[in-house]
């Protein structure tokens, strides 16, 4: 009979462990948590010191009950959840649920799944952290006091089954920012010069880009600049002023954080950050290797820490001195130096053995997996490996007062390089042509090229960009990233097309009610602040219920203050202006999860509906029909003729019903400026001064 109990969390866990523990060990899951506040209620006694009242989780009594049957046969309790706050928490609750009070109870924590991690984990077993079962009450208390007191406002004042968060109001917050400042974008114009140069006796030519004057840089703003240096150095000699020979070298990338696996899982897979996080859980759980069983193939997932251990970086050294040379080996360590609180109790994501290459791996896990496990393993390899050196040259080339530069690199040692290389490294310049110019040596003119240029927006958020902007601005942690950006598109506040994230008319409205009732809940230097506090908590130096007492009250209050002052939006039902075509009944505008749509008044009698068109009083300039409000299938808002598809005509800013007095086309409204539709005239205007 088993003398000892072993408590994970997931049961795809089981089967691996109990086969590295043998017959003396019991492995059970606890299928995740098995306490927590009630669903129906705030469940923070908020008159009695803000106690929590921990229930059951609905469906989990008949795992606790059989938990209870092994607790009482074992000799000892071994309770081996996740090691990160919700995993302590977890063991906590399974502690209190199970009454161990009077039973020999030990914390036990392993990174990565492997028998060498399982069994050192029982030779270094402790008592529970209560400073971060602390932290992740004080964490779970404050989302439930935010989510259960301004969802309910939200759907008395917009429509029922919104939400707010205490990280997915904040996040929402940032795209709409991001959204404001791409539409009142003014574009600037600015003007490049290229001339294209050959050497004496050199066929191939080379590009040198306009720099300025001997006396320092100079911008182009308009084409006047431009025909002004044209004219100029039109027949001036083109002589090399400087050559200029170096090195440039690289370090290699650090190993995966969970921030930056799903950061780059998005640009080099595709991935979602939900979909990275459910493949990352199955490789860290462990899949079935032909002639090894079920083993974990990476270290825990849900880290912001670059650390590796000694032992790990001693197996991929000899690993890289094996299969490249001594020089490729990096002989290093160093992880990333901040200030910011990371989970140093954790390591870097990586492999947990090294020498199961991806090529090794690729029998045993789905495509997807394995794309995933490749990236993981080339990435930890990487870090582990010496700089990549590059050959610089750069060319100082003078024509009259004028300057122009060209640059060129190569590589000249791989380094990390011959297992890592980023897409943006792919692009090196190898025109060492540059190599052999000399000083005083004159160029022939072949052609000088200028070309208008427009400044551009900062580009619409992506998972990736959002997630590197969360973990920026210390809002959520690593375990919060991908739940956060599946809640706000799940809400249909944002959505998602070809990677971008956009704001719906809904995330609109949502984040127009915080910002007027709840600006603290929103607002990312309070957020961030709050996340330290938390950080403050495991750490031993903050009382978890000293901060509840302090947030709980103003959130209160600003509640109470918004159900008086804020007035419903105008988001439901009202009559169209169009009657119903089968019946003659008024047709009502109603709000679904699409957004507007017109509906019968007469329903459920007449069940007839059709799109609902928002007219914005502009003609449209190919047909003259009405230029209407409408929106993409996923939701985003753009402007298009009423007539589609018999006419084309859209854009995605507003049309001011002007036209460009350059070119003629139509005049689009950006802030207080008028913008030419035409990209190629970027006529740009005053509001107050076209509509004198």
């Amino acid at each position: 009979m088993a003398k000892y109990l072993v408590i994970v969390e997931s049961p795809a866990k089981v089967k691996t462990i109990k086969k590295f523990l043998g017959a003396n060990y019991e492995v059970m899951a606890s299928n995740g948590h098995v306490r927590d506040l009630p669903k129906s209620r705030l469940g923070i006694d908020v008159d009695k010191d803000y106690e929590p009242q921990y229930i059951t989780i609905r469906g989990k009594g008949e795992i606790l009950a059989n938990l209870r049957k092994e607790v009482k046969k074992a000799e000892k309790i071994y309770l081996a959840t996740d090691p990160d706050r919700e995993g302590e928490a977890i063991s906590w609750h399974l502690f209190k649920a199970l009454k161990l009070e009077n039973k020999k109870v030990y914390r036990i924590t392993f990174n990565e799944i492997t028998k060498t991690a399982v069994k050192e984990s029982l030779k270094n077993a402790k008592e529970i952290n209560m400073n971060l079962v602390d932290a992740q009450q004080a964490r779970r208390c404050l989302d439930r006091m935010v989510g259960y007191r301004i969802s309910p406002l939200l759907w008395g004042k917009v429509k029922r089954g919104l939400s707010a968060g205490r990280v997915q109001s904040v996040a929402l917050r940032i795209i709409c920012d991001r959204e404001e400042e791409i539409n009142a974008f003014i574009p600037e114009e600015y003007w490049t010069l290229d001339a294209v140069l050959a050497a004496k006796g050199e066929k191939k030519p080379m590009t040198a880009k306009f720099y300025g004057t001997k006396e320092g840089k100079l911008e182009l703003n308009t084409e006047e600049d431009v025909k002004k240096i044209e004219e100029e150095i039109g027949k001036a000699r083109f002589v090399v002023q400087e050559v200029k020979k170096g090195e440039r070298r690289k370090k290699a990338p650090l190993p995966f954080t969970t921030s930056t696996l799903q950061q780059e899982a998005s640009k080099v897979l595709n991935f979602s950050t939900q979909k990275t996080m459910r493949l990352a859980q199955q490789l860290y759980e462990g899949v079935d290797i032909k002639g090894n069983g079920t083993v974990g193939v990476i270290t825990y997932l849900r880290t912001d820490s670059t650390r590796v251990s000694l032992e790990a970086m001693k197996q991929a050294e000899e690993y890289i001195v094996s299969q490249y040379g001594e020089a490729y080996a990096g002989h290093r360590s160093e992880g990333r130096k901040d200030a910011k609180k990371i989970q140093d109790a954790h390591e870097a994501i990586r492999p947990t053995d090294i020498t199961r290459t991806p090529q090794e791996m690729k029998e045993s896990l789905s495509r997807e997996q394995f794309r995933l496990y490749q990236l993981i393993w080339k990435r930890f390899v990487a870090s582990q490996m010496s700089e990549a050196v590059y050959e610089t040259v750069a060319v100082k080339v003078d024509a009259e007062r004028y300057r122009f530069s060209l640059s060129a690199g190569r590589i000249k040692f791989e380094g990390f390089r011959s297992v890592y290389a980023q897409e943006e490294e792919e692009r090196e310049d190898s025109n060492l042509l540059l190599k052999h110019l000399e000083k005083g040596e004159e160029l022939t003119l072949k052609e000088l090229c200028p070309k208008q240029h427009f400044t551009q927006p900062a580009p619409h958020f992506t998972e990736a960009s959002l997630v590197n902007a969360l973990e920026e601005l210390g809002i959520g942690r690593p375990s919060t990233y991908a739940p956060t950006i599946t809640t706000i598109l799940a809400r249909r506040y944002i959505v998602k097309e070809n990677k971008n994230l956009y704001v719906t008319e809904l995330g609109e409205v949502v984040n127009q009610i915080m910002k007027e009732a709840f600006p603290s809940i929103v607002d990312v230097h309070f957020t961030a602040n709050m996340e330290m506090l938390l950080d403050g908590v495991e750490e031993g130096a903050v009382n978890w219920k000293t901060i509840i007492e302090n947030f709980y009250p103003d959130l209160d209050e600003a509640v109470k203050k918004a159900e008086k002052e804020l007035s419903e939006v105008e988001i439901g039902e009202e009559y169209s202006g169009e009657d119903c075509e089968l019946c003659g009944r008024p047709m009502l505008i109603k709000y679904g999860p699409h957004g507007r749509f017109q509906a019968c008044s007469g329903f459920p009698e007449c069940r007839n509906t059709k799109p609902y068109y928002e007219k914005i009083g502009v003609a449209c300039p190919k047909c003259g029909k009405d230029i209407v409000l409408k929106k993409t299938k996923k939701g985003r808002k753009y402007y298009g003729c009423i007539g589609n598809p018999e006419c084309d005509f859209m854009v995605w800013q507003k049309p001011s019903g002007l036209t460009c007095a350059k070119c003629g086309s139509i005049l689009l409204e950006r802030g207080s400026k008028l913008v030419c539709s035409n990209e190629n005239c970027g006529n740009i205007t005053d509001k107050k001064q076209e509509n004198k």
